[in-house]
């Protein structure tokens, strides 16, 4: 169901109505002005509510509703990354009502503007040098043992999307045993890369949908429930090879160059040789833009929703690019001419 479209009634949805009743019985809202608020990629869904005068000092005008149903989707772990991040010192929604037994949550209103709609080409430097600060702040609150650990095993669930929808479903091609084996040797070297990286929070989707514009506290961070223990660069990735938003790679450049500078500062464990650094960085990009061409297949596939295709091709030439540059990495370029000259015309080509 899309949030954008016409909003469901709660007599035709029981969640909307359980939630309803959920937010009348909070006190702070007035449950009847509930709107849809965003899309989401997952099986949560937002509302924006209007607080009731009463309460709107300290919670301003609005208030937005999450329903995240607990079968699907980890409303503790949403709670539990909502605290520490907070306690990091950057901008997160403030909780005025929580109910993880039925998946509901009412938090602060971050406003209406993401990065996305915010960045061009003046305001992007400001945006991301703050995006960026916000970052090592996260960083340097990290400890270990206390998110779930971005493992091996992890690395290669999110890898293996690639040719599960991108590869058999989207180009409707199938790997020969010699061509397998290339794959899984450019997956190795990947792998091998990140997880000899420092490790840090990474709140892993650090980029301008989910990250808002604020008048103070710039940027308001959202979508932090998936966070977890692991590579350093992941992040910067997230935000600075975006799947929605590119920027000429001297621009990218600059930026990284800034964030190192500033991590390595405030006594973050980043590779001394920004060379080295860079290199991490495109790896770690790599592995997440694989996984990003087959969540956005499997998106449109499995889930009814085509508009992510269309960002198949930014997310593609960022692959190549990165690909092409390392001698262990050739490979896939390699494969995807083969696949990609010998598929049928299926959605979008390159």
């Amino acid at each position: 169901m899309s949030l954008l479209s016409n909003s469901p009634s709660p007599a035709a949805d029981p969640r909307l109505a359980a939630l309803t009743a959920w937010l009348q019985a909070t006190g702070l809202v007035h449950a009847a002005s509930a709107r849809p608020a965003s899309e989401d990629a997952s099986f949560r869904r937002y509302f924006r509510v209007d607080v009731l005068p009463e309460h709107r000092a300290v919670h301003g005008a609005t208030l937005v509703a999450m329903d995240a149903p607990p079968e699907r989707e980890n409303v503790p772990a949403f709670l539990k990354v909502d605290r520490l991040l907070a306690g990091a010192g950057v901008s997160v929604p403030k909780i005025a009502a929580e109910d993880p037994a039925q998946g509901f949550v009412l938090m602060s209103d971050l406003g209406t503007t993401t990065y996305l709609q915010a960045l061009n080409h003046d305001s992007a430097a400001a945006l991301y040098a703050e995006a960026l600060s916000a970052l090592v702040k996260i960083q340097q609150a990290s400890q270990p043992g206390v998110l779930p650990e971005f493992d091996r095993a992890f690395m290669l669930r999110e890898l293996n999307i690639f040719p599960e929808w991108y590869i058999g479903k989207h180009l409707a091609a199938a790997l020969t045993e010699k061509q397998q084996q290339e794959l899984d040797k450019v997956f190795d070297a990947i792998l091998a890369n990140c997880l000899a990286q420092p490790q840090v929070f990474m709140h892993r989707d650090y980029h301008s949908r989910n990250l808002m514009w604020m008048d103070e506290g710039n940027p308001g961070i959202l979508d932090f429930q998936d966070a977890v223990w692991g590579p350093i660069t992941y992040d910067c990735a997230s935000l600075l090879r975006d799947a929605y938003v590119s920027w000429d790679e001297e621009l990218v450049l600059d930026w990284l160059i800034r964030y190192w500078q500033h991590a390595r500062s405030a006594g973050l464990p980043v590779k001394k040789d920004f060379d080295e650094f860079y290199k991490d960085f495109e790896y770690m990009a790599l592995q997440r833009h694989l996984k990003i061409l087959g969540i956005f297949c499997r998106l449109n596939y499995r889930d009814g929703k085509p508009n992510y295709l269309g960002d198949l091709p930014t997310v593609m030439e960022y692959v190549r690019k990165t690909a092409n540059r390392y001698r262990d990495l050739k490979p896939l370029v390699k494969l995807l001419d083969t696949l990609e000259g010998t598929a049928p015309q299926v959605g979008y080509t390159f």
